[in-house]
């Protein structure tokens, strides 16, 4: 078996931070399945061109490659089904896309613009200035605009996580009594917070907190292992 997973990293290696990267490291792992780690950054496009993206994670399997996180975690659940199961079933799965879609806006957005300008210190010059160009094209405005507002924007973020706080208070995790990948869509975002930024998004005694720090402690301390902060 060959399984090669292109990852986001900056100038440590080591570090890889996409939060779609670690929905997959987190599902690879769940279905116990070893990988190699490709070292990817912003302005290597060309490595995955072709791949048929510009964006990682890109997976290869043999001799064919998989974009997108939600793609590559479908054609996990699909090609090793005699691994446990990402989804526990097409009714999980079809829970699992609207989590994914969740996920994208309300935690990865939610959080973007509050931990954002702490990205390009993890970047080498060339990656750095791509990154804040296009970012701050995004934004419409600076990278340290946007987060200077952030002691104020993370309280209406925190209450955003409502939905996912009171599931948390009836479950250990949001795949019930083990962690699934709806876990991992939504940890990833936070993984990539915690491995760039110093800035605390929850507070200690919030239950998704606790839910993280499981997740942190799950897989042997795969999470954990990465370099962050202890936020």
């Amino acid at each position: 078996m060959t399984l090669q997973l292109f990852e986001l990293v900056g100038t440590d290696a080591a570090r890889p931070f996409s939060p779609y990267c670690w929905r997959i490291r987190m599902a690879l792992a769940h279905k116990g399945l070893d990988h190699g780690s490709i070292p990817w950054r912003f302005t290597e496009k060309a490595a995955i061109a072709p791949h048929g993206s510009e964006k990682v994670p890109v997976l290869l399997h043999a001799d064919k490659s998989v974009a997108d996180s939600w793609e590559i975690a479908n054609y996990l659940e699909d090609h090793f089904p005699d691994r446990p199961s990402l989804f526990g079933g097409e009714g999980g799965r079809a829970m699992a896309r609207m989590i994914n879609s969740w996920g994208d806006i309300v935690v990865n957005g939610g959080m973007f613009p509050m931990i954002v300008s702490d990205i390009p210190v993890h970047l080498g010059p060339v990656d750095a200035d791509y990154f804040r160009k296009s970012r701050e094209a995004r934004l419409g405005r600076k990278l340290e605009e946007a987060t200077a507002e952030r002691d104020k924007s993370v309280v209406a973020f925190r209450r955003s996580l409502e939905p996912m706080r009171m599931t948390l208070k009836a479950q250990p995790f949001l795949g019930g009594a083990a962690p699934n990948y709806a876990d991992y869509i939504v940890f990833g975002g936070f993984q990539w917070a915690r491995v760039v930024s110093p800035f605390r998004l929850l507070a200690e005694d919030d239950p998704v907190h606790a839910w993280r720090e499981r997740l942190l402690d799950a897989f042997d301390g795969l999470a954990r292992k990465s370099p962050g902060f202890a936020v």
